[in-house]
C-alpha cells in the first residue's frame, strides 16, 4: 500500500514494489483508493496486468475500471511494470506508481 497523497487531484508517488509472483499467475490487480479520515477507505477503482502485458516491459496510463457495479469510475494510474530475473525459481515482479489523475 503506497503513502496517501493528501489535497491534490493530481498526486505523485514514485514508490516501487516488488512481489514474488507465482509461476501459474494470470493477472495482477492494483486498486486505487480514497482515504478517508473517519470511516472506510473508498476503492475508486482498479487497475489488470495480464501476464501477456509482462512479456516485455510495460510502461503507460491505464483507464480504471469499475470495482462496484454501482459506482461510476473516471481516471487513470501512470505504472512501469516489469519482470525482473527469477529468484529460487519465480519470477519477481516491479511495479513503479509514477502518477494517478
Amino acid at each position: 500500500r503506497t503513502a496517501t497523497v493528501w489535497k491534490t487531484l493530481s498526486p505523485f508517488w514514485g514508490e516501487e514494489y516488488e512481489v514474488q509472483l507465482q509461476p501459474t499467475f494470470h493477472s495482477i490487480s492494483i486498486y486505487v483508493m480514497d482515504e478517508d479520515a473517519l470511516s472506510r477507505d473508498d476503492v475508486i477503482g482498479r487497475v489488470c496486468i495480464t501476464r501477456d502485458m509482462l512479456a516485455e516491459r510495460y510502461s503507460g496510463w491505464m483507464s480504471l475500471s469499475e470495482v462496484d457495479p454501482d459506482e461510476e469510475v473516471q481516471g487513470e494510474i501512470h505504472l512501469r511494470v516489469e519482470v525482473l530475473g527469477s529468484q529460487a525459481g519465480r519470477p519477481r515482479l516491479c511495479c513503479t506508481v509514477l502518477e494517478a489523475r
